[in-house]
C-alpha cells in the first residue's frame, strides 16, 4: 500500500522540484500523478503543445456533478539573482516560517489540496466529489489554465472553484483582469543628422508610452465606479515594465522592443483597452509610413487574463465563508485562474494560506500558522462534502 504522507511531507516532496516556468514541471506532475494513483485516485493530463509540460487534474468521490475543485498552479518564479539564507529548494522551517520557493506561492496549498483528496478517498465518505487542477505557466500569464478548464469536461461538472493562491485564508471575491503585449517597433535607420529622413523606432515607442501615461493620468483622475473603489488602486492601468533597442546614439533606431500591459477593474474590458491600444499604434505606424513604407508596428498579446467579478449569492463564496468565518469584504490587484474559471461557468473565489507580499521574493516564506489554518479549512471542507 502507497504510504500515506502528511500535508508537511507533501510540500517538502512539491518545493524539491524547481519547477521555475521557464523550465518543464513533468518530474513534479509525475510524482503527483503518481502518489494519487497509488491511493486509488482518477487523474488525467492536459498536455502542453510542446508536451514539455503538462496539467494534471484529478477526481475523488461519487460521480456526480456539484463538487468542489480545488485550483493551484505548479510553476514558480526564478530565484536567479536572489539572495536567500537558505536553499529555496528545500523546505526550512525557523522562527515559525517554512521557507523554500513556492511554500507560499503557492505549493503550501497545492500540499493541502492533495492532502485532501488522499483523505477524502480514504474515508470514503464523500457524497459531493472533491477535484483537482493543477496548472503549468501560471507565473507567466496564466496560460495553462484555459487549456486544463477543457480537458476538466472529460470529469462530472464540479459546481464552485477555491483558487488557493495566498490571502491569509481570507475571502477574495474579485481581481483584476489584464493582458501583455510584446511590442516590436520597425524603424529606419539613417545617420542622426539626417533625423527626418529616418524613422527612429525608439522615438516612435516613446510616443506609445506616452499615451499610456496620459491613459493612466486620466484614468486616475475620474470617479471610480462602486467596484473599482474596492480595489488598490481603484483604476485599470497601463505599464511598460520592459524596453530596447538601438545600435548607436548617432544612428535612429531600426527596432525597438518593449512590453505592454493593462490590468483592468474587472468592470471594464481588457479586449477594450487591447483595442484601443492597436488603434494608438495604427495610427502611429502610418504616420512613420508616410517616411519610411517597410516600418511598422508588430504586436504580439502573449498572455490575457479575466478578471475576478463578486457573484450575486455565489456558492462558491457561501462555502469558503462558511469554512472560514471570514464575512470581510476582500479584493485583490494581482490576477489568478479563478477569472479563467469564472469566465468557463464555475462559481469562484480566491482563499489560500500565505501572504501575497512574501511570494516571488528571496527567501520567501509561509508561516507555520497559515499553514494549520490551511489544514483545518481543508479538514473542514471534507466534512462539507461527506
Amino acid at each position: 500500500m502507497t504510504t500515506v504522507l502528511t500535508a508537511r511531507e507533501i510540500l517538502q516532496a512539491l518545493v524539491a522540484f524547481p519547477t521555475v516556468s521557464r523550465d518543464s514541471n513533468l518530474p513534479l506532475i509525475d510524482w503527483v500523478e503518481g502518489y494519487l494513483a497509488g491511493h486509488g485516485i482518477l487523474t488525467g493530463r492536459q498536455w502542453a503543445p510542446d508536451r514539455e509540460k503538462a496539467g494534471l487534474f484529478a477526481h475523488v468521490g461519487p460521480a456526480v456533478a456539484g463538487g468542489v475543485v480545488l485550483s493551484g498552479h505548479s510553476d514558480v518564479v526564478p530565484v536567479d539573482g536572489q539572495v536567500w539564507a537558505t536553499d529555496p529548494w528545500t523546505v526550512t522551517e525557523r522562527d515559525g516560517r517554512l521557507y523554500g520557493r513556492g511554500t507560499c506561492d503557492m505549493k503550501g496549498f497545492v500540499a493541502l489540496a492533495i492532502w485532501a483528496l488522499v483523505e477524502g478517498q480514504r474515508r470514503g465518505s464523500l457524497t459531493r466529489p472533491l477535484q483537482l487542477a493543477l496548472s503549468y505557466d501560471e507565473e507567466v500569464g496564466c496560460t495553462g489554465a484555459p487549456p486544463l478548464i477543457a480537458a476538466m469536461a472529460d470529469l462530472p461538472r464540479a459546481q464552485m472553484v477555491l483558487v488557493g493562491e495566498p490571502s491569509r485564508m481570507r475571502v477574495v471575491t474579485a481581481h483584476k483582469g489584464g493582458a501583455g503585449v510584446k511590442v516590436h517597433v520597425r524603424g529606419h535607420a539613417v545617420h542622426s543628422s539626417l533625423l527626418p529622413e529616418g524613422v527612429s523606432a525608439i522615438m516612435e515607442a516613446a510616443r506609445l508610452i506616452g499615451w499610456a501615461n496620459d491613459q493612466n493620468t486620466a484614468l486616475q483622475a475620474r470617479t471610480p465606479s462602486p467596484l473599482a473603489r474596492l480595489f488598490h488602486p481603484p483604476f485599470t492601468t497601463l505599464h511598460t515594465g520592459m524596453i530596447n533597442g538601438g545600435t548607436a546614439h548617432n544612428i535612429t533606431a531600426a527596432d525597438c522592443h518593449f512590453s505592454f500591459e493593462c490590468r483592468v477593474v474587472p468592470d471594464e474590458s481588457w479586449p477594450d483597452w487591447l483595442e484601443r491600444f492597436r488603434t494608438e499604434c495604427t495610427r502611429v505606424a502610418q504616420a512613420m509610413q508616410r517616411i519610411a513604407p517597410a516600418s511598422g508596428i508588430d504586436l504580439d498579446v502573449y498572455f490575457t487574463l479575466n478578471g475576478l467579478a463578486p457573484e450575486a449569492d455565489g456558492a462558491a463564496e457561501a462555502l469558503a465563508r462558511r469554512l472560514t468565518g471570514d464575512n470581510g469584504t476582500h479584493v485583490v490587484s494581482y490576477g489568478t485562474e479563478a477569472g479563467h474559471f469564472q469566465a468557463a461557468g464555475y462559481s469562484c473565489v480566491v482563499c489560500g494560506p500565505g501572504d501575497i507580499a512574501q511570494a516571488h521574493q528571496p527567501d520567501e516564506y509561509l508561516e507555520v500558522s497559515e499553514f494549520v489554518a490551511g489544514a483545518a479549512f481543508m479538514e473542514k471542507l471534507l466534512q462539507a462534502v461527506s
